[in-house]
């Protein structure tokens, strides 16, 4: 199909205006900040993923958990967690637990508990001095994953409790029989937990995540025996090379 000059010229307009927008977005102060970082910013101009990166801010990145997304969290069993000291030296962690551990306790606010057996606290550590956590729940079954981005802080499991009291969600979290179970047979097995401000929460992306399958078995949560707890797995110990 044929063209004359006069649509050229129109083609050329619109796609240097399309182009402004997207320079000027980016570059430009907002009432609303893009999330990401200024290092993901740069880069996506570098390498030309500037239009598609603002098209996943706008569709996908929430500063709060819909009802979806929550009711993904009552489902999940795991999460990936990471975390950076002061100096920005990187932790990544794995916690888990019954279905529905970590608990939404309003749109913008979830807590996870810790039990006895952490005897290292890295991840705490980092939490104390710099509060920024990346939460990453992967659903092997539906392939699916959420990452939750916030401020975290620890809070002891006394204080935590009071503050439930009266809480719109006291009913949901002290109302779970897993839960209410760990505590009725041996409280000290939960001795905090970490409450965290969501401040980006969005999809994880299903492309590559391997489909598995859930086969149940007995958790002896809060273990201390070193055997229930991988033992010397990897020979550090015995000084294997």
């Amino acid at each position: 199909m044929g063209s004359n000059g006069n649509e050229d010229n129109k083609l050329v307009v619109l796609v240097e205006e399309r182009v402004e927008v997207i320079i000027h977005t980016a570059a430009e102060p907002s009432e609303f900040p893009i999330p990401g970082s200024d290092g993901e910013h740069r880069l996506q101009e570098k390498y030309g993923k500037t239009t598609h990166a603002l098209a996943f801010y706008k569709h996908q990145v929430l500063d709060h958990l819909n009802a979806a997304m929550q009711a993904f969290l009552g489902r999940q069993e795991m999460m990936f967690l990471g975390t950076a000291d002061a100096k920005g030296n990187a932790d990544s962690a794995f916690r888990c637990g019954h279905a529905g551990f970590v608990k939404v306790l309003d749109e913008r606010t979830i807590a996870y508990p810790e039990y006895r057996g952490n005897g290292v606290m890295a991840s705490l550590g980092n939490i104390s001095e710099n509060p920024h956590a990346g939460l990453l729940f992967v659903d092997f079954g539906d392939q699916i994953g959420l990452h939750i981005n916030g401020g975290a802080k620890i809070v002891e499991n006394e204080e935590f409790l009071a503050f439930l009291k009266d809480h719109p969600a006291e009913q949901e979290v002290l109302g779970d029989a897993v839960l209410k179970d760990i505590i009725k047979s041996d409280g000290g097995h939960l001795e905090r937990w970490v409450m965290v401000e969501v401040a980006e929460a969005y999809v994880q992306c299903s492309k590559h995540i391997p489909p598995m399958q859930r086969m149940d078995h007995d958790i002896k949560w809060g273990a201390e025996h070193p055997h229930l707890k991988g033992g010397d797995y990897f020979g550090a110990a015995h000084g294997q090379k």
